[in-house]
């Protein structure tokens, strides 16, 4: 959408752009992928209800899923309310068949009033980060009992200052797995912070984050989370 320009550029255009490269990526490396259409806090309504009407266009051409995020400014977790105006859409997406997951529960001193706000009313398979969940007990057990995967990023969480070193973060991934939360691990922008999945876990062994063991659990979460279905 912003790569749209404000019309000035054709949104479908740009969709089958990021189809085409999937598909060749797919053929090129034998693997099976999927996109994912991320509607954005700082948009209005009528542009989140586009972007939401095109996933819906292209579910059969790989898209696969949504995701809400967004400068912290227009944040949940600033503004639990705001979450009702998201609703909707999380709920037309569910029936057309598409997976969900929020960005929330990421910044420091916000509490984690939104990650609550999100699990009650947009109800999403997954949550993006999340970590500030893990200084709340309502939030946890929600997350437990709603089945809602986390997707831990390392890199990204302590280059945000999500966390504020590996001692946190390792404390935020030790009371999610004693609290029954399911955690992921995963890279949130490999060409920005310069990682790979392989460096992700190397570290968190490195850092005592997890061992090889949960490791490999949190590799099984991930596939049991994949919003790609599975091949015939």
């Amino acid at each position: 959408m912003k790569r749209n320009l404000g019309g000035e550029r054709d949104l479908d255009h740009i969709i089958h752009a990021a189809i085409r490269g999937m598909d060749r990526a797919t053929m090129e490396y034998g693997c099976q992928a999927g996109l994912i259409f991320c509607l954005a806090r700082e948009f209005d309504a009528k542009l989140n209800e586009i972007i939401l009407e095109k996933a819906i266009k292209y579910r059969r051409r790989g898209v696969v899923g949504i995701d809400l995020a967004g400068s912290e400014e227009h944040a949940l977790e600033l503004r639990p309310a705001d979450a009702e105006r998201y609703a909707g859409l999380y709920r037309r997406a569910r029936e057309a068949g598409l997976k969900t997951t929020v960005h929330t529960g990421e910044t420091p001193g916000t509490g984690a009033e939104g990650v609550r706000a999100v699990l009650e009313l947009l109800r999403p398979h997954r949550i993006g980060h999340g970590v500030q969940a893990a200084y709340d007990e309502p939030a946890m057990r929600m997350l437990r009992e709603q089945g809602v995967v986390l997707e831990i990023c390392p890199s990204s969480n302590l280059s945000t200052r999500a966390v504020s070193g590996w001692d946190e973060l390792r404390h935020v991934v030790r009371t999610f797995l004693d609290r029954g939360v399911r955690v992921t691990i995963n890279t949130d922008g490999p060409y920005l912070l310069d990682t790979d999945m392989k460096r992700e876990f190397d570290l968190c062994l490195q850092h005592q984050v997890l061992d090889e063991r949960e490791i490999d659990q949190c590799l099984a979460w991930a596939l049991e989370a994949s919003f790609l279905e599975p091949e015939t």
